[in-house]
């Protein structure tokens, strides 16, 4: 998102500055047994919640936290939680337009990265990777969007 748009004035930016993993953990709790075949798939739960600050008055950091575990309760195989983060600039962005840019298009270009980091740490652990299917940023921003409103309604 670089240039001019048609003589307007400068068009809007997003850059990336940097990406980094805050925090990664893996548990295995019980191997070697839980790398033995199975004999069903065990169920997959993951959870996915996107934070941001501003660090100034162009750049947020974005934070994309994805927890996960495979089985359940006493027969977990694998659990682990990430904690992948990114420092994006945002120039010539109108200021409506600035949370949804950070709370959608920021962790989509977060999430591949932070696809791969599970799919090693789960093959790494002794299992198949754990390739995550692409996550609908703006279903996910609509939704915390109406559950926030729902919290705290506007009187009128």
């Amino acid at each position: 998102m670089t240039g001019e748009n048609n003589g307007v004035g400068p068009s809007p930016q997003l850059n990336v500055l940097a990406q980094y993993i805050k925090d990664l953990s893996f548990e295995n709790p019980h191997a070697p047994q839980s790398l033995a075949p199975q004999e069903k798939s065990p169920n997959i739960n993951i959870q996915v919640n996107v934070s941001a600050r501003q660090l100034n008055d162009n750049d947020f950091e974005v934070g994309l936290q994805i927890e996960g575990s495979a089985g359940e309760d006493a027969n977990v195989l694998f659990q682990f939680e990430l904690d992948y983060a990114g420092v994006f600039k945002l120039q010539n962005v109108p200021q409506p337009d600035i949370h949804p840019i950070v709370m959608i298009e920021c962790p989509r270009l977060l999430f591949p990265f932070a696809r791969q980091i599970i799919a090693d740490a789960v093959r790494n652990g002794g299992f198949p990777p754990l390739l995550l299917e692409p996550i609908d940023f703006v279903a996910l921003y609509r939704q915390r969007a109406e559950s926030a409103q729902q919290e705290s309604p506007v009187l009128s």
